[in-house]
């Protein structure tokens, strides 16, 4: 299949996962927004590669597709503004280290004979982070990220030697960025060598809204995409991400199992005719297990009925008579919750992964088999007791306090 017709069916799929989400409207615009995400990774289609941001403000058609590593700016001290914004093939370097001047703690003592020996404890300090920028520089990168905080006195040292850093960047960006570019989160400064160095054809810091981000693109190592969500309201923009990852999901699974079979209920009636038809030839009880079987099969089409407001039975009906005179193009057909009816599921890109709906009859028929295979139950012992017992307790007491009354009263 080529790489056009394929691009073509993927999108396709996201646009029909999309179909019964809250982006609905919008699954023209996210549907190839989702399969260039995911045809941009590589063969192991790593989940974690794909990042989703998002950006309060605008409307949805202002998402789009950053092909790289993207982040939001994390807080910089005075002396970024200085800093270069954009650089071809840098060296990156990742680091688990702070580079601030640290106040002192407090009740921290320091006892001195001499009042000059103060200002080389003070020296000492500045010396100390001095080195270890110039070990940073010295290593060639031009791109230096931590974890932990990177402070005024750092930030503008690296301005100074058209550096860019940023400090306090989340784990899971360090991560990708790590992946993709090849490099080494590093916990002291005293190795920076080559092969924890890393690099990527292109970064730069842009504004995307109201935000700047930084982007790693043509990473070498491993491809990654960021999807930039923009909506009106977080809670909105909270379940567009949720809809967008669903729709990932499935076209990862498409792309790594070819083989699908139709959705709305076609695969589900299918087998249940199929069952139906071999309990005729088999013999004794185990025909009611199969006819059992077959019928639970339809519940998945009657389910998505009921759910759109449709006549079940009358949907059911049709799709029986479908599957049974219709040949072999009538075993793709199943609900068309859009047109209140049935439809060519096949036709219409209602597609399911074959590996999912084996998985998920797989799944049902053991916790069926579990279930049968159940011969005794344990009750609660409170709940064995004869109830007459009660009733005889409660009948004491009425009696007891009936003949109290009938006697005559003491005085």
């Amino acid at each position: 299949m080529a790489c056009r017709d394929k691009r073509d069916l993927l999108i396709k799929c996201a646009a029909t996962t999309l179909n019964s989400k809250l982006i609905s409207h919008q699954k023209n615009f996210f549907a190839p927004i989702v399969v260039d995400a995911v045809l941009s990774l590589d063969e192991d289609l790593a989940l974690d590669m794909i990042g989703v941001k998002k950006v309060p403000g605008g409307s949805l058609e202002d998402s789009f597709l950053v092909r790289g590593v993207a982040f939001k700016k994390t807080f910089s001290y005075a002396g970024f503004e200085q800093q270069p914004k954009k650089f071809t093939a840098p060296k990156i370097c990742l680091l688990n280290v702070e580079l601030e001047l640290k106040s002192e703690k407090e009740n921290a003592e320091i006892r001195l004979e001499d009042p000059a020996q103060y200002q080389s404890i003070v020296d000492a300090e500045w010396n100390i982070i001095y080195e270890k920028l110039d070990k940073i520089t010295a290593s060639g990168a031009k791109v230096v990220l931590s974890r932990l905080a990177i402070g005024d006195l750092a930030t503008q040292y690296f301005s100074d030697r058209g550096i860019f850093c940023a400090g306090r960047v989340p784990d899971d960006d360090m991560r990708r960025v790590a992946r993709a570019t090849g490099a080494s989160v590093q916990t002291s400064i005293f190795n920076l060598t080559s092969d924890v160095i890393g690099t990527c054809g292109v970064f730069e810091e842009v504004q995307l809204g109201d935000e700047r981000y930084n982007i790693f693109s043509e990473c070498p190592e491993a491809k990654t995409t960021t999807i930039v969500l923009r909506g009106g309201a977080e809670q909105f923009i909270a379940e567009t991400e949720r809809s967008i990852h669903d729709a990932i999901m499935i076209v990862r699974r498409a792309v790594k199992s070819s083989r699908i079979v139709p959705g709305g209920g076609a695969i589900e009636m299918q087998l249940s005719k199929f069952l139906r038809m071999h309990a005729r030839t088999i013999y004794g009880k185990a025909q009611l297990i199969i006819n059992a079987y077959a019928k639970a099969l339809e519940v998945i089409p009657r389910q998505l009925s009921d759910n759109a407001g449709f006549d079940s039975t009358d949907i059911l009906n049709r799709l029986r008579q479908k599957h049974t005179t219709g040949g072999d193009a009538g075993r793709w057909f199943g609900v068309d919750v859009n047109e209140e009816g049935i439809c060519d599921a096949y036709a219409a890109f209602v597609w399911e992964p074959q590996v999912v709906k084996i998985s998920a009859l797989s799944a049902a028929t053991e916790a069926a088999c579990l279930v049968l295979s159940v011969d005794e139950t344990i009750r609660n012992p409170q709940s064995e007791q004869p109830q007459g017992g009660g009733r005889g307790r409660g009948m004491g007491r009425g009696m007891g306090r009936g003949r109290g009354r009938g006697m005559p009263r003491r005085r």
